[in-house]
């Protein structure tokens, strides 16, 4: 079985408020990016690693790793987060049968989560790793008063990775596209589809590094799976 991988890594980090994009900051001794690049090559089902970074890094970036072997190509983003992975799904080599998106600024993925969701993927069609909400939740107007309280049962915090069989994401994009229709994330396009997508457990641990105070929390975790 082909299994590719999409790492969208093309974001700015704005809300990191750092003048290098948050997926090349450190994080114990090693930029975030390599962190999740060598989780996902560690996991050994994945035969096809599209790297999509920001446009004005792409040939400092390709220079550094394509002759590594973690990452198959590197490719420019687009304009948004959908662009981005749709330029990275277009790079794909023949014969991709399952795509996998995760997150450049993911990097505490599990090898266990990825064969989860790689396998329900297969017999779904379309699986994503979430975590179910356990905190209250409240509709607030644009005003800053709550509206209502939101029953949390069979809520989920949607993670990635993502994974998809190839012709159904492909279908998902053209959909999308055709409609002008900009999703948060990949499971959206593929529900409009009326496709079935199966929740795979994620972990609190598999955070998403976007501002300065995730770089203290990954610190802690990468220290938890390191035992120290």
């Amino acid at each position: 079985m082909k299994v590719a991988a999409i790492i969208p890594a093309a974001g700015q980090g704005v809300r990191m408020k750092s003048p290098v994009p948050k997926q090349f900051l450190n994080l114990g001794g090693k930029p975030i990016l390599r962190l999740t690049l060598e989780a996902l090559a560690g996991s050994g089902i994945v035969t096809d690693l599209v790297l999509v970074v920001p446009p004005g890094e792409l040939e400092a970036v390709r220079r550094e790793w394509e002759k590594s072997s973690l990452v198959s190509r590197v490719v420019a983003g687009g304009e948004k987060r959908q662009d981005s992975v749709y330029n990275g799904f277009r790079s794909l080599s023949p014969g991709t049968e399952i795509v996998i998106v995760h997150d450049g600024v993911r990097p505490f993925i599990t090898g266990e989560m990825i064969h989860a969701s790689v396998e329900a993927a297969v017999n779904t069609g379309a699986a994503i790793v979430a975590t179910p909400v356990s905190d209250t939740v409240k509709r607030v107007n644009g005003q800053g008063i709550i509206e209502q309280t939101v029953e949390r049962e069979g809520l989920w915090r949607v993670q990635t990775p993502q994974v998809f069989r190839y012709d159904i994401l492909k279908r998902a994009f053209e959909k999308a596209y055709s409609e002008s229709f900009y999703g948060t994330d990949e499971g959206s396009l593929v529900e409009r589809l009326g496709e079935k997508v199966q929740i795979v457990p994620g972990s609190e641990f598999n955070i998403k590094i976007t501002r300065r105070e995730d770089l203290f929390l990954g610190e802690s975790i990468l220290r938890f799976y390191q035992g120290s």
